[in-house]
């Protein structure tokens, strides 16, 4: 875990940090495995915690009760901690802040709430570390720190001690010149082909949107990522994907038998399979229409990665592509929902397609073709 601190964010003695995780809460229903996972998660937040003191000039730690989903805002007392009570007072004053922590705020009411970010940005810690259960990265308040504040911000949502050893035990120089490169050429790119063994066919636009990369190296102000890292991802442009996804396993797990979703104009319109875990996104789809969006493609670019049970890394591992649906507004898209779920797809065939109408595979049956 030391070399979060010193390596990944580069945290320096005169710094402040904040660590947080979202224990479980009453509304939960879990299995026994996925207790025990938490409590180690947890464990692993307070240590990291106490880890950290020698690296910076305080460290705040701080704990609430899980939202449930990936994507949805953390509560007012985080925004507090991160940005400092006057801002978040200034945005409760002007009926700016439930709007955003709902994300059913318009361009305006975001636009008023920058200026205010902005305006004491100086009282925002310098850097995030995200050791919670639930992904903060598609949030306005990760959003507002890097971007805005500054703030270096590590995303570790279902982080396992078995990572240090495994996909953060890498050459981050050579995979950030991997992952950079990758990005570079798919950002030549309009359009994307997507094919797999088992099924999945999906293709979508690209067009005016920036693919970014994400190569664990967080010391730049502003900088922001997953750790483990290695992987670059893009927002498709909202109602253009067509086709379907067979999709073999869920965020932890391989599910019993593969679940079938449908896509059509840039939604989820069907969703069928055996598993419990359809049933699941099913409600998740029908609490909100913007939950069914294909938000977001991802290619994994880390070669120490190897886990598929756990999407934190299996969607970083060198070859496989990962496809979101929920929100993606935080990363050039345009849809604002407190859900953001991705699933990992093996041996995938990605192919580009140019404004001149060629055609390029930047992957083929799961090997990086592009650069390597």
């Amino acid at each position: 875990m030391r070399d979060i601190f010193r390596v990944n964010l580069g945290v320096k003695k005169h710094e402040r940090v904040l660590l947080f995780n979202d224990r479980v809460s009453e509304k939960e229903d879990l299995p026994e495995s996925d207790e025990e996972r938490r409590t180690k998660l947890r464990c692993l937040a307070i240590l990291s915690a106490e880890i950290g003191k020698s690296f910076c000039k305080s460290i705040i730690y701080h704990e609430y009760p899980a939202a449930g989903s990936h994507g949805t805002e953390p509560p007012p007392e985080l925004w507090e901690l991160a940005f400092g009570s006057k801002a978040v007072e200034a945005l409760r004053k002007e009926n700016l802040f439930m709007p955003i922590l709902r994300k059913t705020a318009g361009d305006n009411v975001i636009k008023n709430a920058e200026a205010i970010i902005k305006k004491y940005k100086d009282n925002a810690v310098d850097c995030v570390i995200a050791l919670s259960n639930y992904s903060t990265s598609h949030t306005r308040f990760r959003d507002f720190l890097t971007r805005i504040c500054g703030c270096r911000y590590a995303s570790m949502p279902l982080f396992e001690v078995s990572m240090l050893e495994g996909s953060m035990n890498v050459d981050w120089k050579a995979l950030a010149k991997r992952t950079t490169g990758l990005a570079k050429e798919i950002n030549k790119a309009e359009s994307v082909i997507i094919n797999t063994p088992n099924g999945t066919c999906v293709s979508f636009s690209k067009k005016g949107r920036k693919a970014l990369s994400d190569t664990g190296i967080l010391t730049k102000k502003g900088a922001f990522g997953n750790l483990p890292a290695g992987e670059v991802f893009f927002a498709p442009v909202e109602g253009t994907a067509n086709g379907k996804l067979v999709v073999a396993w869920g965020p932890t797990r391989q599910l019993s038998g593969p679940m079938l979703l449908t896509i059509k104009d840039g939604n989820v319109v069907d969703v069928s399979g055996k598993d419990e875990y359809v049933a699941y996104l099913k409600n998740k789809l029908a609490e909100r229409r913007e939950n069914g969006n294909i938000a977001e493609l991802g290619i994994g670019t880390n070669n120490a990665a190897k886990r598929p049970d756990n999407i934190l890394e299996s969607e970083k591992i060198l070859g496989t592509i990962h496809i979101a649906l929920g929100d993606n507004s935080s990363f050039g898209g345009k849809v604002k929902t407190p859900f953001h779920q991705d699933f990992v797809f093996f041996r995938p065939t990605v192919t580009l397609i140019y404004k001149d109408g060629s055609r390029k595979n930047i992957l083929k049956a799961g090997k990086l073709i592009c650069v390597t």
